[in-house]
């Protein structure tokens, strides 16, 4: 099936990149193209980023599959809560959850079509999950938190409160970003840009984890750009700036980096506890 729907995306996207086809004139054959693949989605079927080796790539044909699903499609008037909206795609049906043993609470939780819940998860609100994005089970989604479009986050994760998961939707060969299994990140925290946080990790209130920030990473003795290896504690910290020599700068001039080390003990055992409180 999946194999049938790669090609089928595949042909579309070609008629798509050739003119041949457009929002106003895609029929009932493509739409019912579009309904599968988002339906794939959500089912967890196809994902728009694997692990390959031990490295995540992103799955082109699904990345372009979700493109498709704004290109052929018109923008119209839909409603949610009461409240009327304009968007190519309504928002996502969440009747399945429950059997599931999802929570999601009221005013507020959004999750657009094509995302995917795993079982056992919580969503607060207010809080969304956008397009093509993977989050496993056991996952917990706080309070005004943001899963943005392709990320893959793992199972068992706790994002804290006020957490921005960036979305990576374009350029399609790009991986998106990606949170694995059983890391826990702080209130606040920012991850960008097609960052990967490593298995098992726990990091600090309002750390911004992106590529063009370095990790300091005391265990391997190595500074890394784009990634936070497994089982790490990590805080941001600032290192000394170049433009700390200008004359501007008479108290010198840092800039921002994140430090990661090894878990303590009493880190896990804080994690744990937490864990505990959801039951």
């Amino acid at each position: 099936m999946t194999n049938a729907l790669e090609a089928e995306i595949a042909a579309l996207w070609e008629r798509t990149e050739r003119g041949e086809i457009d929002a106003a004139s895609a029929g009932s054959e493509e739409l019912a193209t579009l309904e599968a693949f988002l339906e794939a989605l959500e089912g967890g079927e196809v994902r728009a980023a694997e692990a390959q080796d031990g490295e995540w790539e992103a799955n082109e044909w699904v990345k372009q599959g979700i493109l498709l699903n704004f290109s052929l499609r018109e923008n119209r008037a839909f409603e949610y809560g009461g409240v009327a909206h304009y968007d190519v795609l309504p928002l996502r049906d969440t009747e399945d959850l429950g059997d599931r043993g999802t929570r999601n609470t009221p005013d507020g939780t959004t999750v657009r079509r094509g995302a995917h819940l795993g079982s056992d998860c919580i969503m607060m609100s207010p809080s969304f999950v956008n397009i093509g994005a993977h989050v496993g089970s056991g996952t917990l989604v706080d309070s005004c938190d943001t899963v943005g479009s392709c990320a893959q986050i793992g199972e068992n994760v706790k994002l804290g409160a006020n957490t921005l998961i960036g979305g990576v939707l374009e350029p399609v060969e790009d991986a998106p970003v990606v949170v694995e299994d059983g890391v826990s990140l702080g209130a606040g925290c920012r991850v960008t840009s097609g960052f990967v946080v490593g298995e098992g990790s726990v990091v600090g209130e309002n750390t911004l984890l992106t590529p063009r920030i370095p990790v300091y990473d005391l265990v391997g003795e190595e500074i890394l750009f784009g990634e936070l290896p497994p089982e790490r504690r990590a805080f941001t910290r600032f290192v000394e700036s170049s433009v700390g020599d200008h004359d501007l700068f008479s108290g010198g001039a840092y800039k921002p980096a994140v430090v990661a080390t090894d878990l303590e003990d009493r880190t896990l055992e804080a994690t744990e506890r937490e864990a505990a409180l959801r039951e």
